[in-house]
C-alpha cells in the first residue's frame, strides 16, 4: 500500500512538471503586446497648432503666406523666362549687323525673350532709322529702354517686401491680443492659476512663431529673386556696351 501512494505522489508530480512546462512554453509563444506609437505627421501638427492659435488671426498670417507666394512665383517664372545665352545671342546679332542685314537682327531681337533683346531691338531700331541713327541717340535709346526694362524686372518686389513685413507684425498683434484676452481670463476667474495664464499665452505665441516662419520663407524666395535681377541686370549693361560698339562701327550710323 505504501508503495501505491507512493507511485500516485510521483505522477502527481511528473503531471505538475508537465503543466508548469506546457505553462512556460505557452508564455514564450505568446508574442508579447505591441506598443504602437502613432506619429503625427507635420501636416496635422501644424493644422493642430493654427487651430489653438486662434482662426482670426492665424487666417490672416496663412493669407499673407498665400499672397506672398504667389508674387514670389509669378517674379520666379517671370525672371526664369527672361533668362538667355547672352553670348550666343550677342554673337548672331554681331554677324547680322556687320554683314549690314539690320532688319534680320531686329526679326532676331523681337523673336528672343529677355531684357537683353528688347534693348537690344530698340537700339537697332534707332540704327535702322534715318532720323535717330547716331550714337548718341542711339546711346539715349539703349539707356532709356535699359531703365525699363529694369522696372519691369523689379515689378511687384515691393509687395513681397509688404508681406515679409507684414506676416510677423500680424503675429505679433496677435500676441498682443492674447495676452489682453489671457489677462481678461484671468480677471473673470478671479485667481492666477497656471492652467489660466498657460492658455493664454499659449494662444499668443502660436500666432508669432507662425509670423516669423512666414517671413523667413517669404525672405527666402525674395533674396533668390534679388539675385536673379542683380544677373540679368549685370547681363543687360554688358550687353548694351557691346551693341553701342556694334552700332558705331556699323556703316549706317552717323559718326
Amino acid at each position: 500500500m505504501a508503495q501505491e501512494e507512493a507511485e500516485a505522489a510521483t505522477e502527481q508530480v511528473d503531471t505538475a512538471a508537465v503543466d508548469t512546462a506546457a505553462a512556460d512554453t505557452a508564455a514564450v509563444e505568446a508574442p508579447a503586446p505591441v506598443v504602437e506609437e502613432e506619429s503625427e505627421s507635420l501636416h496635422k501638427v501644424l493644422k493642430t497648432k493654427f487651430i489653438e492659435g486662434d482662426a482670426g488671426f492665424m487666417s490672416l498670417v496663412a493669407l499673407a503666406l498665400v499672397l506672398g507666394l504667389a508674387f514670389c512665383i509669378e517674379r520666379v517664372i517671370y525672371l526664369t523666362l527672361a533668362k538667355i545665352n547672352t553670348r550666343k545671342f550677342m554673337g548672331e546679332l554681331a554677324d547680322l549687323v556687320e554683314k549690314d542685314k539690320i532688319e534680320d537682327a531686329i526679326e532676331l531681337c523681337n523673336n528672343t525673350r529677355g531684357p537683353v533683346a528688347r534693348v537690344s531691338s530698340k537700339a537697332l531700331a534707332c540704327l535702322n532709322s534715318k532720323e535717330q541713327n547716331d550714337i548718341g541717340s542711339i546711346e539715349r535709346a539703349i539707356n532709356t529702354e535699359a531703365e525699363i526694362q529694369g522696372s519691369y524686372l523689379e515689378e511687384h518686389c515691393s509687395w513681397i517686401t509688404f508681406f515679409i513685413a507684414s506676416a510677423p507684425s500680424l503675429g505679433f498683434l496677435g500676441t498682443v491680443i492674447g495676452m489682453v484676452m489671457a489677462f481678461d481670463t484671468i480677471e473673470k476667474a478671479g485667481d492666477i492659476s497656471p492652467t489660466v495664464v498657460a492658455g493664454g499665452m499659449k494662444v499668443a505665441l502660436i500666432t508669432t512663431i507662425f509670423g516669423i516662419i512666414v517671413a523667413l520663407i517669404l525672405q527666402l524666395f525674395y533674396n533668390f529673386i534679388l539675385g536673379s535681377i542683380e544677373g540679368l541686370t549685370a547681363n543687360m549693361e554688358e550687353s548694351a556696351q557691346e551693341l553701342l560698339t556694334m552700332c558705331v562701327k556699323s556703316p549706317k550710323c552717323q559718326k
